[in-house]
C-alpha cells in the first residue's frame, strides 16, 4: 500500500511539474532551456568523440558555451515558428501535415541554419566576409542533413503532438543532429585560434 501511494505521489508531482513547464506562461523558457541543454550536450558528445579519435587534446568550454547559446537562438526561433505555423495551418490530416512539413523544410530549416551560423559568427567575432564564407562552405551540408532527418520526424511531430510539445520533441530528435552540426561547424578548433 505504501509503495503504491508513494508511486502515485511521485507521478502526481511529475505530472504537476510537466503541466507547469509546458504551460503557456512558461513554455518559451522551457523551450529555450531544453534547446540550450541539448545543443550543449550534442557538442560535448562530438568533442568527446574527437578527443577519442585523437583530433583534439582536451574539451573546449568556449565551443560548448557557443553551441549552447546557438541552441538558445534556435529554441526561440522554433518556439515562435511552431506557434505561427500551427495558427496559420490548422488540422492534422495527412495533407495538412505534409504541407506543414514542406513549409517547415523550405522556410524554417534555412532560417534555423542561418540563425545558427549568425549566432556563432557574433560570438566568435567573425567578420561579415568570414560569416558569408562559412555559410557558403558549410550550410549546404546541414541543409542536406535536414532533408534526411526532419521530414519523417516532423510528420510525427505535426500529426501526433500538440504545439506545446513540438520544441521538446524537436530538441530530442535534434540531439543526434546537434552532434553532426558541431562536427560541421568546428572543422577548425575554436580554442586554438
Amino acid at each position: 500500500m505504501n509503495t503504491a501511494r508513494g508511486m502515485k505521489l511521485i507521478f502526481g508531482r511529475i505530472n504537476h511539474l510537466k503541466e507547469q513547464l509546458f504551460s503557456p506562461k512558461n513554455l518559451l523558457y522551457t523551450n529555450i532551456g531544453i534547446s540550450i541543454s541539448l545543443s550543449g550536450i550534442g557538442d560535448v558528445l562530438e568533442q568527446q568523440y574527437e578527443i577519442l579519435k585523437g583530433e583534439w587534446d582536451k574539451w573546449c568550454f568556449i565551443r560548448t558555451r557557443n553551441m549552447s547559446i546557438s541552441g538558445m537562438s534556435i529554441g526561440i526561433v522554433c518556439h515562435y515558428w511552431y506557434n505561427f505555423l500551427d495558427t496559420r495551418i490548422v488540422g492534422r490530416t495527412i495533407g495538412i501535415v505534409l504541407k506543414k512539413v514542406i513549409i517547415d523544410q523550405l522556410i524554417c530549416s534555412p532560417l534555423c541554419i542561418s540563425t545558427f551560423f549568425l549566432t556563432l559568427a557574433l560570438l566568435e567575432n567573425n567578420s561579415l566576409a568570414e560569416f558569408k564564407n562559412e555559410i557558403r562552405k558549410k550550410a549546404y551540408k546541414l541543409y542536406v542533413a535536414e532533408w534526411v532527418i526532419w521530414p519523417p520526424a516532423q510528420v510525427i511531430n505535426f500529426y501526433f503532438l500538440p504545439t506545446r510539445y513540438r520544441v521538446f520533441y524537436d530538441s530530442m530528435i535534434s540531439l543526434g543532429y546537434d552532434v553532426y552540426t558541431s562536427h560541421v561547424k568546428y572543422d577548425v578548433e575554436i580554442c586554438n585560434r
